[in-house]
């Protein structure tokens, strides 16, 4: 006998399990609601980039009605990918990625009009690149679109754990390696491959490669990390012989810091390590001797590397290095930026964001807390919240238990990798020359992250679509219906 579907919240396996056990009910998609925030993301970028022209030109141009339509259309396009190839996909995930892109469209756009006309020393004039971003941003949904439709099921990549281990290994550590023209030094970090006339960063698809690999690491390994070892201030520490992977994690962080000078990359790759390492276990005491081992690294780092050195010593006083080459200039006009905003902000399109080097990639979160104030920054950083919340929602709800640690790597990603750029920016910690999400300009950044939005949705799908009933198993007559078959005895 059939029992009345429990009313349960949207999402929950409750109610998963209640609809698809109803015949003719179905799980809510929630897509529309989906597009109702779609919409009204789109909205917040068309006033945005009509209150940048209205500021800068007294005037409003076609290039809004060229970016307007663009985005629109792009994002319409995402949503209808979604609608078909991952239908129970969370519905608040993609507005938060299409609100985060405007926003960063807008501020791009704002600051080529600052920027416009600028000869630098070199003889070279400033050239706009908010065109460039719609394009890499179409580029980064087709790829979302790419891996909707070419992987139905995520658990399909715990398959091809290892090879994605080596490939990402090799690619986190490819630049470093490679000679100057091939590899270039940019801004002090050794992190870029040049390929003709494009530049693409091998570490932001790395990231995700070496995610994957880790989650079916520790999904098959998961063993090896829960024997506990002896007991000291609380906790149980692991054996001496189960800190292999851990070291070597170390060591391609430490291999990072010192070939490619770049701070901001290791410490990402190693909180991630960390962090699933504790989602696998429950146990902090791997968190505790990995912040031990990285402060550490870190130390002998700083002790014998000078670009280290002189990064430490722009974080300390950046006034005092202010006028030195490669000094303290960058974060000091940051910080002039974020004390001009101050609460409500000068007003979009009403900042001097041209003072500040690099404005459009390592430092758009200042210039967005310089126009928009304390309010518009916090605000950002609740969006990137909210999708963090609900990737690690999604992670929480999976059934299985690679999909929880790929999809809570996935989304603690995003979060520090903000983490890391907002506290550069704002002298929480030194700089790392790290972009925000969605939000700078670049196109290694973008087409990695919405390869990672797409399988955060995957997972999402798979957690909030309804199992299916299992199939009836054929009755048994009873023994006593049994007919009766006289078997001769062979002669």
């Amino acid at each position: 006998m059939k029992g009345s579907p429990v009313p349960t919240g949207e999402g929950s396996p409750g109610a998963s399990v209640a609809t698809s056990t109803s015949p003719g009910l179905r799980a809510p998609t929630r897509r529309g609601t989906e597009l109702v925030m779609l919409s009204f993301a789109a909205g917040l970028v068309t006033l945005a980039l009509i209150l940048v022209e209205l500021n800068q030109e007294r005037s409003l141009s076609l290039r809004i009605l060229y970016l307007g339509l663009a985005y629109l259309g792009l994002f319409a396009c995402a949503h209808l990918a979604v609608r078909r190839w991952a239908p129970y996909a969370d519905p608040a995930i993609l507005p938060c990625v299409a609100l985060l892109n405007g926003l960063g469209l807008v501020v791009i756009h704002r600051i080529d009009l600052a920027m416009e006309g600028t000869v630098f020393l070199d003889g070279s004039v400033w050239d706009p690149v908010a065109f460039k971003q719609v394009i890499w941003t179409a580029i980064g949904l087709l790829l979302f679109a790419a891996t909707l439709k070419f992987l139905p099921d995520h658990r399909m990549l715990a398959r091809f754990g290892y090879t994605f281990g080596l490939v990402g290994l090799v690619a986190l550590l490819l630049p470093g390696v490679l000679p100057g023209f091939i590899a270039p030094t940019i801004n002090g970090a050794k992190i870029w491959l040049r390929i003709g006339p494009l530049s693409i960063q091998p570490g932001e698809f790395a990231k995700i490669l070496l995610m994957v690999f880790f989650a079916a690491f520790l999904v098959s390994k998961r063993d090896l990390f829960t024997v506990a070892g002896r007991r000291f201030l609380g906790m149980d520490l692991p054996r001496a012989r189960d800190l292999g992977p851990l070291f070597a994690a170390w060591g391609v962080t430490v291999a990072v810091m010192v070939l490619q000078k770049d701070l901001g990359s290791s410490l990402l790759f190693f909180g991630i390590v960390l962090v699933l390492l504790y989602i696998a276990t429950e146990r902090a005491a791997w968190v505790v001797l990995g912040l031990g081992l990285f402060s550490g690294g870190a130390v002998i780092a700083w002790k014998l590397f000078t670009h280290v050195q002189q990064r430490v010593s722009n974080w300390q006083d950046p006034i005092a290095r202010y006028e030195v080459i490669g000094g303290g200039y960058q974060i000091s006009q940051s910080l002039f930026g974020l004390a001009t905003g101050g609460i409500g902000g000068a007003g979009l399109g009403a900042g001097r964001p041209e003072m500040i080097p690099e404005a459009n990639t390592d430092f758009i979160t200042a210039v967005i807390g310089e126009e928009l104030g304390f309010v518009g920054f916090a605000a950002l950083l609740l969006i990137y919240m909210v999708f963090a919340l609900r990737g690690l929602r999604s992670a929480i709800a999976v059934r299985d238990s690679f999909g929880k640690l790929l999809g809570g790597g996935l989304a603690f990603a995003v979060c520090f990798q903000v983490f890391i750029v907002v506290g550069g920016v704002t002298k929480l910690i030194p700089m790392t020359g790290i972009t925000a999400p969605f939000l700078s300009y670049g196109g290694s950044s973008l087409l990695a992250n919405y390869i990672l939005v797409a399988l955060l949705l995957r997972i999402s799908a798979a957690a909030r679509s309804p199992q299916r009933a299992p199939k009836p198993k054929p009755q048994q007559p009873a023994i006593a219906d049994q007919h009766t078959v006289m078997v001769e005895r062979p002669k």
